[in-house]
């Protein structure tokens, strides 16, 4: 079945009234091609077979019939979605969850690597009807009893190709060899190699294939950069962009609200003119911001991908990923916020260095080519400090009168005894004070900072645990892979004591605990940004963290809330002197003897 033209419109479909309601509020009326064909095939209690091009529709394709299809009184998993990413996990998480507003009793819980067990197992124990997660988090759950399959009625993959892409063949079909036989089944891929019609064959009957033809877009003058973020960090690095870019205006996308509030208050404490846009602001708010993008009033939106989605303002020369995109249609519509209407524009991605090996999938779905830069350096930002600052004092001595000023600076040179040199010189250093035209070196990196060290050595052989969806996650909830987050950055370089404080988690090895566990869960219970949490050191019954120091007294009370594998880790400051005497105690321990327990655990899921 082909067809990219679709004349019908939703209430044509055979959906039931709760489901026309929220899509009605959501503002759709007329399906896309995809949605048009696999809808009423779905309603029919059809297999399917998917394949069309990210940016489809394909969501709404499988969610509106096949919630359709659930009984709310029924507090069981009645429907599965297996993503690839966490990412996009959470996305059609959401998009189910609108689908679904009007159906009441509906619940959608979402499970993926690299969060904390306890608020999963407690979503699922609440009874929801649709589960969404990701291969290896949804593997640990089933496999441990807490996800129940037995009242399933269907079952999807979502971007069936990225998952065999990313090595996750062998789960995917692990899983669907739990799922019931009558279970309707829905994939959809963009391609269809022969490894997915190969499992398509093993547990589809009779599926109708949809395919929409790809549909091919005027390609936008844009270029696209990547630079890898090193010790100066991404606020730094923005910084510098703002100042050194020709730029009209530009987005930064960032991934929650909060973090937009945040940066655009920082950036004006900078001087720069920034503002947030984002879902909690109201109708009325929104529209003034984009108006004073618009009018040049604000150069630099902080926004999240939902807001900025058909923003179309002339003057945006620049689209900055301060976090990387959720999934390569959010990074298509994001860049798309510049190059309009036959106007060049340039994206720029910040990425860390695993981010980095996953550029290929956005250059795959923009076709295009992503350059690495490196950021301008301290030398060369006070360069165009001082050549800014020629130009504005030209400007001044072009269009001011400065008569009275002159009289001023006779005055001052003669009752100081000062030259006009030397107080200009003064002048200068006053009114560089903000800005200095002289900043100071950047931190050595040698080609790697401490954190990218501390990544690199925790995911070696495991993929991207962002980029990759939770793979790498997974196989650190099952303590696959030994060894101390940052432990090679502890040999090669000593941080900086007075950056950290080390606290005591009584969790370790022998609980099944990686430092991904850790990470995720730390990172969730206190809304802390993982790359600020410093070196994991893991023993068999617990674990020294390096957090931020100076912690807020809330803050550590949430931390004292923070739980992994359902055990308290009760974090308390470590002295430097317990954390060397625990390391001591590890490297005099027999070879044979270290996490031995850790890798008994690990020899089922060899």
């Amino acid at each position: 079945m082909q067809n990219n033209e679709s004349t019908v419109l939703f209430n044509e479909l055979g959906l039931p009234a709760p489901i026309l309601q929220a899509i009605e509020a959501m503002g759709f009326t007329q399906p896309t091609p995809i949605q048009a064909q696999s809808i009423p095939a779905l309603l029919a209690g059809n297999d399917i077979l998917g394949e069309a091009q990210t940016g489809t529709g394909k969501t709404a394709a499988f969610g509106l019939p096949l919630l359709a299809k659930l009984d709310a009184s029924v507090r069981e998993p009645q429907m599965l979605v297996v993503c690839p990413t966490r990412e996009l996990a959470i996305q059609v998480a959401d998009a189910l969850t609108e689908f679904a507003s009007q159906i009441k009793g509906l619940k959608v819980a979402t499970v993926y690597g690299g969060q904390s067990y306890t608020p999963q197992i407690r979503d699922l124990r609440a009874g929801p009807q649709v589960v969404v997660g990701t291969p290896g988090r949804l593997m640990d759950h089933i496999d441990k009893g807490r996800l129940k399959l037995d009242n399933l009625k269907a079952c999807v993959l979502d971007e069936a190709d990225e998952m065999l892409n990313m090595g996750f063949l062998e789960d995917i079909q692990w899983i669907l060899e739990h799922v019931p036989s009558d279970t309707q089944m829905a994939f959809f891929s963009a391609t269809m190699p022969p490894a997915i019609r190969k499992v398509t064959q093993q547990f589809l009957k009779s599926p109708v294939h949809v395919k929409i033809a790809v549909v091919r877009e005027a390609k936008a003058n844009i270029s696209q950069r990547a630079w890898r973020v090193n010790r100066i960090g991404k606020t730094a690095g923005l910084e510098r962009l703002a100042e050194t870019l020709d730029y009209d205006a530009m987005i930064v996308f960032v991934r929650t609200r909060n973090d937009t509030l945040i940066l655009a208050e920082h950036l004006l404490s900078k001087g720069f003119p920034a503002a947030a846009l984002n879902g909690d602001m109201n109708q009325s708010d929104r529209e003034r911001i984009v108006d004073q993008l618009k009018n040049g009033k604000v150069s630099i939106l902080i926004a999240t991908d939902v807001v900025a989605r058909g923003l179309d303002v002339p003057r945006i020369s620049h689209v900055i990923n301060y976090d990387l995109p959720t999934d390569a249609e959010s990074y298509v519509h994001r860049i798309g916020r510049t190059g309009r209407a036959g106007r060049s524009g340039e994206a720029i991605l910040f990425a860390n260095s695993r981010e980095m090996r996953s550029l290929f999938r956005l250059e795959r779905a923009t076709e295009g080519k992503i350059e690495t830069f490196e950021m301008p350096d301290a030398k060369q930002l006070g360069q165009v400090r001082m050549e800014r600052m020629q130009t504005q004092l030209k400007a001044t001595f072009e269009n001011q009168d400065l008569a009275k000023f002159r009289d001023v600076v006779a005055s001052f040179t003669a009752d100081n005894e000062w030259s006009a040199e030397d107080l200009a010189v003064a002048l200068l250093f006053q009114q560089q004070l903000k800005q200095p035209l002289f900043p100071q070196a950047d931190p050595v990196d040698n080609g790697r900072d401490r954190r990218d060290r501390g990544d690199r050595q925790n995911t070696r052989g495991r993929g991207d645990r962002f980029e990759r969806g939770d793979r790498g996650a997974r196989r650190g909830d099952r303590n696959e892979r030994g060894g101390d987050r940052g432990s090679r950055a502890d040999r090669g370089q000593r941080r900086n004591p007075g950056d950290f404080d080390t606290f005591r988690f009584e969790v370790g090895r022998e609980h099944g605990v990686g430092p991904g566990d850790i990470v995720g869960a730390v990172a969730n219970e206190i809304n802390i940004d993982s790359s600020n949490i410093g070196h994991i050191k893991l023993f068999d019954q617990h674990a020294y963290v390096d957090l931020p120091k100076g912690m807020p007294k809330p803050v550590f009370q949430k931390l004292q809330q923070v739980a992994i594998r359902g055990r308290k880790t009760s974090p308390s400051i470590a002295s430097e002197k317990e954390v060397a005497m625990a390391a001591n105690s590890e490297r005099r321990a027999p070879r044979g003897e270290r996490g031995s327990q850790a890798r008994r655990e690990r020899r089922p899921f060899n």
